[in-house]
Protein backbone atom coordinates (compact mmCIF):
# COMPACT_ATOMS: atom_id res chain seq x y z
CA UNK A 1 0.00 0.00 0.00
CA UNK A 2 1.79 3.63 -0.69
CA UNK A 3 0.70 6.72 -1.61
CA UNK A 4 2.07 7.97 -4.71
CA UNK A 5 4.34 11.24 -5.31
CA UNK A 6 2.70 11.94 -7.92
CA UNK A 7 -0.74 10.80 -9.59
CA UNK A 8 -2.36 10.70 -13.75
CA UNK A 9 -5.73 11.45 -11.61
CA UNK A 10 -4.38 14.84 -9.38
CA UNK A 11 -1.27 16.27 -7.70
CA UNK A 12 -0.18 13.79 -4.59
CA UNK A 13 0.03 17.21 -2.30
CA UNK A 14 -2.56 19.51 -2.90
CA UNK A 15 -2.94 23.16 -2.18
CA UNK A 16 -5.53 24.95 -2.96
CA UNK A 17 -6.16 28.35 -2.30
CA UNK A 18 -7.39 29.42 1.10
CA UNK A 19 -7.25 25.67 2.54
CA UNK A 20 -8.68 25.60 5.94
CA UNK A 21 -11.81 24.18 7.43
CA UNK A 22 -15.60 24.88 6.21
CA UNK A 23 -18.20 26.57 8.74
CA UNK A 24 -19.63 24.05 10.96
CA UNK A 25 -23.08 25.13 9.16
CA UNK A 26 -21.50 23.18 5.72
CA UNK A 27 -20.02 20.35 7.73
CA UNK A 28 -21.11 16.54 6.68
CA UNK A 29 -22.38 14.61 9.44
CA UNK A 30 -20.05 11.57 10.24
CA UNK A 31 -19.36 10.12 13.45
CA UNK A 32 -15.84 10.34 14.90
CA UNK A 33 -15.33 6.59 15.08
CA UNK A 34 -15.59 6.61 11.13
CA UNK A 35 -13.10 8.99 10.31
CA UNK A 36 -9.26 8.08 10.18
CA UNK A 37 -6.80 10.74 11.51
CA UNK A 38 -4.44 12.03 9.08
CA UNK A 39 -1.27 10.26 10.31
CA UNK A 40 -2.94 7.31 8.41
CA UNK A 41 -1.43 8.35 5.73
CA UNK A 42 -3.04 7.93 2.30
CA UNK A 43 -3.25 10.70 -0.33
CA UNK A 44 -5.30 13.69 0.47
CA UNK A 45 -7.89 14.57 -1.94
CA UNK A 46 -7.24 17.85 -4.02
CA UNK A 47 -9.52 19.82 -5.85
CA UNK A 48 -8.33 18.78 -9.30
CA UNK A 49 -9.51 15.64 -8.17
CA UNK A 50 -12.50 16.54 -6.39
CA UNK A 51 -13.74 18.66 -9.68
CA UNK A 52 -13.01 15.47 -11.76
CA UNK A 53 -14.98 13.36 -9.14
CA UNK A 54 -18.33 15.63 -9.36
CA UNK A 55 -17.95 15.61 -13.27
CA UNK A 56 -17.72 12.27 -13.63
CA UNK A 57 -21.13 11.57 -11.20
CA UNK A 58 -22.56 14.52 -12.41
CA UNK A 59 -21.82 16.26 -15.49
CA UNK A 60 -20.93 19.26 -13.34
CA UNK A 61 -19.58 20.82 -9.93
CA UNK A 62 -22.92 22.27 -8.49
CA UNK A 63 -24.83 18.82 -8.12
CA UNK A 64 -24.63 16.96 -4.67
CA UNK A 65 -25.68 13.64 -3.25
CA UNK A 66 -29.43 13.98 -1.79
CA UNK A 67 -29.86 12.90 2.01
CA UNK A 68 -31.68 9.26 0.76
CA UNK A 69 -27.58 8.23 -0.91
CA UNK A 70 -25.86 9.64 2.49
CA UNK A 71 -27.97 7.24 4.88
CA UNK A 72 -27.08 4.87 2.39
CA UNK A 73 -24.49 1.67 3.67
CA UNK A 74 -23.51 -1.55 3.38
CA UNK A 75 -25.32 -3.31 6.36
CA UNK A 76 -26.88 -6.79 6.77
CA UNK A 77 -29.93 -8.54 8.45
CA UNK A 78 -29.65 -10.48 12.03
CA UNK A 79 -27.25 -13.02 11.15
CA UNK A 80 -28.24 -16.65 11.68
CA UNK A 81 -31.98 -15.44 10.03
CA UNK A 82 -33.31 -16.61 6.51
CA UNK A 83 -31.85 -12.81 5.58
CA UNK A 84 -28.48 -12.84 6.90
CA UNK A 85 -26.75 -13.23 3.90
CA UNK A 86 -28.95 -9.97 2.50
CA UNK A 87 -28.17 -6.42 2.93
CA UNK A 88 -31.22 -4.01 4.20
CA UNK A 89 -31.75 -1.51 1.70
CA UNK A 90 -33.56 1.54 1.64
CA UNK A 91 -35.24 3.69 -1.56
CA UNK A 92 -33.52 5.76 -3.69
CA UNK A 93 -30.45 5.76 -6.01
CA UNK A 94 -28.06 4.00 -3.76
CA UNK A 95 -30.39 0.88 -3.81
CA UNK A 96 -28.93 -0.10 -7.12
CA UNK A 97 -25.12 -0.13 -5.72
CA UNK A 98 -26.40 -2.17 -2.89
CA UNK A 99 -28.58 -4.60 -4.79
CA UNK A 100 -25.50 -5.26 -7.18
CA UNK A 101 -22.66 -5.49 -4.47
CA UNK A 102 -25.74 -7.68 -3.39
CA UNK A 103 -25.00 -10.35 -6.27
CA UNK A 104 -20.90 -10.06 -4.97
CA UNK A 105 -22.27 -10.99 -1.83
CA UNK A 106 -24.00 -14.30 -2.19
CA UNK A 107 -21.19 -15.22 -5.05
CA UNK A 108 -19.05 -15.28 -2.19
CA UNK A 109 -21.37 -16.97 0.10
CA UNK A 110 -22.04 -19.70 -2.02
CA UNK A 111 -19.21 -20.82 -4.48
CA UNK A 112 -15.76 -18.27 -3.16
CA UNK A 113 -15.50 -19.62 0.26
CA UNK A 114 -13.08 -21.84 0.69
CA UNK A 115 -14.29 -25.35 2.35
CA UNK A 116 -17.60 -24.17 1.69
CA UNK A 117 -20.85 -26.11 0.51
CA UNK A 118 -23.37 -24.08 -1.71
CA UNK A 119 -26.35 -25.66 -0.01
CA UNK A 120 -28.85 -22.62 0.23
CA UNK A 121 -28.81 -23.18 4.34
CA UNK A 122 -24.91 -21.68 3.84
CA UNK A 123 -26.16 -18.88 2.83
CA UNK A 124 -28.46 -18.19 6.04
CA UNK A 125 -26.20 -20.14 8.59
CA UNK A 126 -24.09 -17.40 8.59
CA UNK A 127 -22.31 -15.68 11.90
CA UNK A 128 -21.74 -11.88 11.83
CA UNK A 129 -18.48 -12.25 11.33
CA UNK A 130 -18.89 -14.16 8.36
CA UNK A 131 -21.38 -11.15 7.58
CA UNK A 132 -18.46 -8.90 7.56
CA UNK A 133 -15.67 -11.25 5.64
CA UNK A 134 -18.29 -11.50 3.00
CA UNK A 135 -18.62 -7.89 2.75
CA UNK A 136 -14.84 -7.36 3.15
CA UNK A 137 -14.15 -9.84 -0.08
CA UNK A 138 -17.02 -8.70 -1.99
CA UNK A 139 -16.56 -4.78 -1.93
CA UNK A 140 -12.79 -5.36 -2.26
CA UNK A 141 -13.44 -7.95 -5.35
CA UNK A 142 -15.24 -5.21 -7.15
CA UNK A 143 -12.73 -2.65 -6.29
CA UNK A 144 -9.78 -5.14 -7.89
CA UNK A 145 -11.43 -5.87 -10.90
CA UNK A 146 -11.89 -2.14 -11.78
CA UNK A 147 -8.39 -1.67 -11.70
CA UNK A 148 -7.78 -3.86 -14.13
CA UNK A 149 -6.47 -6.28 -10.99
CA UNK A 150 -3.55 -4.31 -10.57
CA UNK A 151 -4.45 -1.92 -7.73
CA UNK A 152 -7.21 -0.83 -6.08
CA UNK A 153 -7.95 2.75 -4.60
CA UNK A 154 -10.18 3.01 -1.18
CA UNK A 155 -11.54 6.15 -0.22
CA UNK A 156 -11.88 6.84 3.45
CA UNK A 157 -12.84 10.44 5.49
CA UNK A 158 -10.50 12.22 7.53
CA UNK A 159 -11.61 15.05 10.18
CA UNK A 160 -9.40 17.68 8.40
CA UNK A 161 -11.19 19.56 5.34
CA UNK A 162 -8.05 19.30 2.46
CA UNK A 163 -10.62 21.34 0.02
CA UNK A 164 -12.14 24.67 0.19
CA UNK A 165 -15.38 26.38 -1.56
CA UNK A 166 -14.40 28.17 -4.85
CA UNK A 167 -16.92 30.15 -7.82
CA UNK A 168 -16.23 27.03 -9.55
CA UNK A 169 -16.90 23.85 -6.97
CA UNK A 170 -19.77 23.76 -4.38
CA UNK A 171 -18.24 21.90 -1.00
CA UNK A 172 -20.52 19.64 0.14
CA UNK A 173 -18.29 18.66 3.63
CA UNK A 174 -17.73 15.42 3.04
CA UNK A 175 -15.60 14.46 -0.79
CA UNK A 176 -13.08 17.65 0.53
CA UNK A 177 -11.75 15.43 3.36
CA UNK A 178 -11.23 12.26 1.50
CA UNK A 179 -8.14 10.29 1.18
CA UNK A 180 -6.82 7.57 -1.02
CA UNK A 181 -5.18 4.44 0.10
CA UNK A 182 -3.76 2.74 -2.70
CA UNK A 183 -3.69 -0.69 -2.38
CA UNK A 184 -1.10 -2.91 -5.06
CA UNK A 185 -2.56 -7.06 -3.78
CA UNK A 186 -6.11 -8.10 -3.64
CA UNK A 187 -5.65 -9.79 -0.58
CA UNK A 188 -4.27 -6.59 1.07
CA UNK A 189 -7.18 -4.94 -0.48
CA UNK A 190 -9.67 -7.59 1.79
CA UNK A 191 -7.94 -6.85 4.42
CA UNK A 192 -7.31 -2.90 4.47
CA UNK A 193 -11.21 -2.93 3.92
CA UNK A 194 -11.87 -5.38 6.54
CA UNK A 195 -10.00 -3.46 8.98
CA UNK A 196 -11.80 -0.45 8.00
CA UNK A 197 -15.57 -1.80 7.17
CA UNK A 198 -17.29 0.49 10.00
CA UNK A 199 -16.10 3.34 7.06
CA UNK A 200 -18.87 1.31 4.99
CA UNK A 201 -20.96 -0.23 7.05
CA UNK A 202 -21.76 2.05 10.53
CA UNK A 203 -24.56 4.21 10.49
CA UNK A 204 -23.93 7.92 9.32
CA UNK A 205 -20.58 6.58 7.27
CA UNK A 206 -21.59 7.59 3.74
CA UNK A 207 -20.83 3.91 3.03
CA UNK A 208 -22.02 3.51 -0.54
CA UNK A 209 -21.19 6.61 -1.34
CA UNK A 210 -17.15 6.08 -0.27
CA UNK A 211 -18.12 2.55 -1.75
CA UNK A 212 -18.66 4.78 -5.65
CA UNK A 213 -15.53 6.98 -5.16
CA UNK A 214 -13.61 3.97 -4.35
CA UNK A 215 -15.10 2.47 -7.49
CA UNK A 216 -14.38 5.33 -9.37
CA UNK A 217 -10.66 5.98 -8.54
CA UNK A 218 -9.81 2.00 -8.90
CA UNK A 219 -10.89 2.85 -12.69
CA UNK A 220 -9.10 5.80 -12.74
CA UNK A 221 -10.55 9.43 -15.04
CA UNK A 222 -8.87 7.79 -17.85
CA UNK A 223 -9.88 4.46 -17.98
CA UNK A 224 -13.67 5.58 -16.88
CA UNK A 225 -13.94 8.34 -20.05
CA UNK A 226 -12.76 5.10 -22.30
CA UNK A 227 -15.47 3.43 -21.32
CA UNK A 228 -18.38 5.87 -22.02
CA UNK A 229 -19.56 6.55 -24.95
CA UNK A 230 -21.32 9.28 -26.45
CA UNK A 231 -24.77 8.15 -24.95
CA UNK A 232 -23.50 8.29 -21.51
CA UNK A 233 -20.99 11.07 -20.11
CA UNK A 234 -21.26 10.73 -16.48
CA UNK A 235 -22.38 8.28 -14.09
CA UNK A 236 -25.80 9.53 -12.42
CA UNK A 237 -28.82 11.39 -13.30
CA UNK A 238 -31.85 13.36 -12.28
CA UNK A 239 -34.75 11.34 -10.85
CA UNK A 240 -37.55 11.46 -8.36
CA UNK A 241 -35.64 14.47 -6.63
CA UNK A 242 -32.52 13.00 -6.32
CA UNK A 243 -30.04 11.29 -7.84
CA UNK A 244 -29.99 7.11 -9.43
CA UNK A 245 -26.70 5.25 -11.18
CA UNK A 246 -26.85 5.23 -15.07
CA UNK A 247 -26.11 1.75 -16.88
CA UNK A 248 -22.03 2.51 -16.41
CA UNK A 249 -22.26 1.91 -12.97
CA UNK A 250 -23.84 -1.41 -12.58
CA UNK A 251 -21.69 -2.62 -15.47
CA UNK A 252 -19.01 -1.16 -13.38
CA UNK A 253 -19.59 -3.46 -10.34
CA UNK A 254 -20.65 -6.21 -12.45
CA UNK A 255 -17.74 -6.49 -14.95
CA UNK A 256 -15.29 -3.90 -14.04
CA UNK A 257 -15.95 -2.16 -16.96
CA UNK A 258 -17.95 0.85 -16.99
CA UNK A 259 -19.49 -0.06 -20.48
CA UNK A 260 -22.64 2.37 -20.79
CA UNK A 261 -25.16 -0.43 -22.60
CA UNK A 262 -25.80 -3.70 -22.35
CA UNK A 263 -25.81 -5.39 -25.63
CA UNK A 264 -22.99 -7.51 -26.19
CA UNK A 265 -19.62 -5.70 -28.24
CA UNK A 266 -19.85 -2.76 -29.46
CA UNK A 267 -22.33 -1.33 -31.79
CA UNK A 268 -23.12 1.51 -34.27
CA UNK A 269 -26.16 3.88 -32.82
CA UNK A 270 -28.41 5.74 -35.30
CA UNK A 271 -26.33 8.46 -36.07
CA UNK A 272 -23.60 5.79 -36.57
CA UNK A 273 -22.19 6.67 -33.61
CA UNK A 274 -20.07 3.69 -31.75
CA UNK A 275 -22.00 2.63 -28.46
CA UNK A 276 -19.90 0.45 -26.06
CA UNK A 277 -21.56 -2.61 -24.72
CA UNK A 278 -20.23 -5.65 -22.19
CA UNK A 279 -17.16 -7.53 -24.23
CA UNK A 280 -16.97 -10.67 -21.78
CA UNK A 281 -18.85 -12.48 -18.82
CA UNK A 282 -18.78 -11.69 -15.57
CA UNK A 283 -19.55 -13.82 -12.26
CA UNK A 284 -22.73 -11.91 -11.56
CA UNK A 285 -25.11 -11.24 -14.42
CA UNK A 286 -28.13 -8.96 -15.59
CA UNK A 287 -31.69 -9.29 -16.59
CA UNK A 288 -34.17 -6.66 -17.12
CA UNK A 289 -38.34 -6.37 -17.82
CA UNK A 290 -40.00 -3.63 -17.76
CA UNK A 291 -43.97 -3.45 -18.43
CA UNK A 292 -45.14 -1.80 -21.52
CA UNK A 293 -41.41 -1.05 -22.65
CA UNK A 294 -40.51 -2.41 -26.12
CA UNK A 295 -37.13 -2.83 -26.78
CA UNK A 296 -34.79 -2.73 -29.58
CA UNK A 297 -32.26 -3.83 -30.78
CA UNK A 298 -29.55 -1.46 -28.92
CA UNK A 299 -31.93 -2.20 -25.27
CA UNK A 300 -32.03 -5.75 -25.38
CA UNK A 301 -29.55 -7.67 -22.58
CA UNK A 302 -26.84 -9.61 -24.37
CA UNK A 303 -25.79 -12.95 -23.73
CA UNK A 304 -22.60 -11.91 -21.88
CA UNK A 305 -25.39 -10.55 -18.76
CA UNK A 306 -27.97 -13.14 -19.64
CA UNK A 307 -25.65 -15.83 -19.13
CA UNK A 308 -22.69 -15.31 -16.29
CA UNK A 309 -19.70 -17.23 -15.48
CA UNK A 310 -22.29 -18.28 -12.11
CA UNK A 311 -26.00 -18.46 -11.81
CA UNK A 312 -26.55 -15.15 -9.94
CA UNK A 313 -28.27 -12.02 -11.48
CA UNK A 314 -29.04 -8.53 -10.84
CA UNK A 315 -32.67 -8.19 -12.00
CA UNK A 316 -34.06 -4.58 -13.12
CA UNK A 317 -37.94 -5.03 -12.87
CA UNK A 318 -40.23 -2.15 -13.41
CA UNK A 319 -37.82 0.42 -12.36
CA UNK A 320 -36.98 -1.46 -8.81
CA UNK A 321 -33.80 -4.28 -8.18
CA UNK A 322 -33.42 -7.25 -6.29
CA UNK A 323 -31.43 -10.51 -6.86
CA UNK A 324 -31.57 -14.17 -8.44
CA UNK A 325 -29.33 -16.81 -7.87
CA UNK A 326 -29.22 -20.71 -8.21
CA UNK A 327 -27.21 -23.01 -5.99
CA UNK A 328 -26.25 -25.24 -9.07
CA UNK A 329 -23.37 -23.58 -10.22
CA UNK A 330 -23.78 -26.40 -13.59
CA UNK A 331 -26.90 -24.34 -14.11
CA UNK A 332 -24.96 -21.89 -16.61
CA UNK A 333 -22.21 -24.26 -18.28
CA UNK A 334 -24.76 -27.19 -18.88
CA UNK A 335 -28.05 -26.98 -20.61
CA UNK A 336 -29.21 -30.22 -19.53
CA UNK A 337 -29.88 -28.25 -16.53
CA UNK A 338 -31.79 -25.72 -17.73
CA UNK A 339 -34.86 -28.24 -17.58
CA UNK A 340 -36.99 -27.72 -14.54
CA UNK A 341 -34.67 -25.98 -11.60
CA UNK A 342 -35.19 -23.68 -8.66
CA UNK A 343 -34.01 -19.86 -7.88
CA UNK A 344 -33.82 -18.12 -5.17
CA UNK A 345 -35.21 -14.29 -5.49
CA UNK A 346 -34.13 -11.56 -2.94
CA UNK A 347 -36.08 -7.75 -3.76
CA UNK A 348 -35.10 -6.19 -0.67
CA UNK A 349 -38.50 -5.31 0.37
CA UNK A 350 -38.62 -4.78 4.25
CA UNK A 351 -42.26 -7.20 3.68
CA UNK A 352 -39.69 -9.83 1.94
CA UNK A 353 -38.61 -12.14 5.35
CA UNK A 354 -37.06 -14.95 3.61
CA UNK A 355 -36.07 -15.70 -0.38
CA UNK A 356 -38.70 -16.81 -2.22
CA UNK A 357 -37.60 -20.12 -3.89
CA UNK A 358 -38.96 -20.24 -7.64
CA UNK A 359 -39.51 -23.44 -9.69
CA UNK A 360 -38.82 -22.72 -13.55
CA UNK A 361 -39.56 -25.41 -16.15
CA UNK A 362 -38.36 -24.52 -19.31
CA UNK A 363 -40.31 -27.51 -20.94
CA UNK A 364 -44.19 -27.01 -19.76
CA UNK A 365 -46.63 -27.52 -22.47
CA UNK A 366 -49.07 -24.72 -22.90
CA UNK A 367 -52.12 -26.17 -20.65
CA UNK A 368 -49.20 -26.26 -17.75
CA UNK A 369 -48.34 -22.87 -18.44
CA UNK A 370 -52.54 -22.08 -18.39
CA UNK A 371 -53.07 -23.81 -15.46
CA UNK A 372 -49.71 -22.07 -13.67
CA UNK A 373 -50.91 -18.73 -14.87
CA UNK A 374 -54.51 -19.23 -12.34
CA UNK A 375 -52.33 -20.48 -9.66
CA UNK A 376 -53.16 -17.41 -7.13
CA UNK A 377 -56.33 -16.71 -8.61
CA UNK A 378 -58.65 -15.89 -11.84
CA UNK A 379 -57.25 -13.47 -14.20
CA UNK A 380 -53.64 -14.06 -12.71
CA UNK A 381 -50.82 -13.28 -15.56
CA UNK A 382 -47.07 -13.19 -15.13
CA UNK A 383 -46.05 -11.75 -12.41
CA UNK A 384 -42.31 -9.06 -13.68
CA UNK A 385 -39.86 -11.70 -12.35
CA UNK A 386 -41.06 -14.19 -14.08
CA UNK A 387 -41.23 -11.85 -17.28
CA UNK A 388 -37.37 -11.22 -16.16
CA UNK A 389 -36.53 -14.80 -16.01
CA UNK A 390 -38.85 -15.59 -19.42
CA UNK A 391 -36.16 -12.83 -20.97
CA UNK A 392 -33.48 -16.10 -20.86
CA UNK A 393 -35.46 -18.70 -20.13
CA UNK A 394 -38.26 -17.82 -22.81
CA UNK A 395 -41.76 -19.36 -22.63
CA UNK A 396 -41.07 -20.73 -19.17
CA UNK A 397 -43.37 -21.62 -16.35
CA UNK A 398 -42.88 -20.30 -12.86
CA UNK A 399 -44.58 -21.87 -9.72
CA UNK A 400 -43.85 -19.64 -6.75
CA UNK A 401 -44.33 -22.75 -4.44
CA UNK A 402 -46.55 -21.00 -2.05
CA UNK A 403 -45.70 -17.75 -1.96
CA UNK A 404 -48.03 -14.78 -3.57
CA UNK A 405 -46.00 -12.94 -6.27
CA UNK A 406 -44.72 -10.09 -4.82
CA UNK A 407 -42.79 -8.45 -6.68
Amino acid sequence: MRAEDKSKDGPARPQPRGQGHLPPSGLCSVPKCLIVPAESGGLPVSLTMATKLRQSLFGNTVHVFSSDWKRARFSFHEPFSDLAFALEVGEGGARSIQMAVQGSIINYLLFTRKGKDCHFHRVRAISKQEQKQALAASLAGVLWAAGEAQKATVCLVTEDTLVTWTPDYSADGFTERLRLFEVLEREATEKFIYDHLQCFSGEGSHGVILFLYSLIFSRTFERLQEDLDVSTTHLLQPHAGGFQCRQAVLNLILTGRASPNVFNGCQNGKSQETLRGVLARSDVGYLRWSKGTSEDRLSQVGSMLKTPRLPIWLCHVNGSYGVLFSTDRRLVSDWKRERLFDLYFHGGQPSQKKPARLTVDTHSHHWERDQREDEHGPGRRFSPVEMAIRTKWRDATVSWNGTVPFF
